[in-house]
């Protein structure tokens, strides 16, 4: 029997910092429909596969409706999307083995990495939880180490084992690098990793997750990754680019539209 892989994307309408977001137009289209499209996309010759949005609003539901996107209502009680999918589970007449959290508002995530964790999860199926990582530029760390002096809790980095496997994450930049002129002379990659925001668990991963409460060091970095790894639950990194593109997390406020259209109009649509 072929896997069953199910993609829940997490859209909230009641942001604090940016109330209806996921119906915000961005050239010419709005939001979610631009993450289900994505979805769509990833899994498109994958038959056992399926596409829901989850929501706390009628007006997500109805939006979904419109467009014959299949809609599960779930509590606005959730403290995360995580849970959010965890809802989602609750009331699947079915037991998916795959579940991948794309988050409502990050439309600009690329196709081929929501598939990357898919194939990942096809190949090895006794993985726990999969998610991206890309390797760094040194123009890009010289960017993230400038950006967080302004904003020390944007980006996350990651450390692998020789096997892949998550040893940490972290608001800080890690690794520290020693003779970083001789490594920059050497290659026009970093040995830094950052870390993509998406998801992907086994439903016997995720359903733990949901059980556990907030661990430490998920308290003090706010990271809710490392939930799994202070309960010994593997996860599992995946190396991904961007393939030229320029990459961009979610959209947190109207300004990030206008990224995302200049993008847009940059390089066109995802394929």
């Amino acid at each position: 029997m072929k896997s069953r892989i199910l993609t829940v994307i997490p859209a909230r309408y009641a942001s604090s910092r940016f109330p209806g977001k996921p119906l915000v137009k961005i050239a010419g289209k709005e939001m979610l429909l631009r993450v289900w499209e994505n979805a769509k996309k990833a899994t498109k010759d994958i038959p056992n596969s399926q596409i829901i949005v989850a929501s706390e609003d009628e007006r997500i539901a109805a939006f979904c409706n419109d467009y014959k996107i299949e809609c599960v209502m779930t509590s606005d009680k959730c403290k995360s999307g995580s849970d959010r999918v965890c809802e989602v589970l609750d009331s699947l007449p079915y037991r998916p083995d795959f579940i991948i959290n794309l988050q409502g508002d990050n439309p600009m995530c690329p196709p081929w990495i929501i598939r990357a964790l898919i194939d990942t999860f096809l190949q090895n199926p006794s993985v726990s939880v999969v998610t991206p990582v890309v390797q760094m530029s040194w123009q890009e760390l010289d960017n993230m180490r400038q950006t967080k002096k302004e904003t020390p809790f944007s980006g996350t980095c990651a450390i692998p084992d020789k096997d892949m496997n998550a040893v940490w994450f972290s608001k800080n930049i890690i690794p520290a690098i020693r003779s970083e002129a001789e490594l920059r002379q050497a290659s026009e990659l970093s040995p830094v990793l950052r870390h993509i925001g998406l998801y992907a668990y086994s439903f016997n991963a995720l359903k733990s997750f949901a059980k556990l409460s907030e661990s430490f060091y998920e308290r003090l970095e706010g990271l809710e990754q490392l939930r799994f790894l202070e309960n010994r639950i593997p996860v599992k990194l995946v190396k991904v680019d961007y393939k030229g593109y320029d990459s961009m997390s979610g959209i947190d406020s109207p300004s990030d539209v206008a990224k995302a259209e200049y993008l847009l109009a940059k390089y066109g649509e995802f394929e």
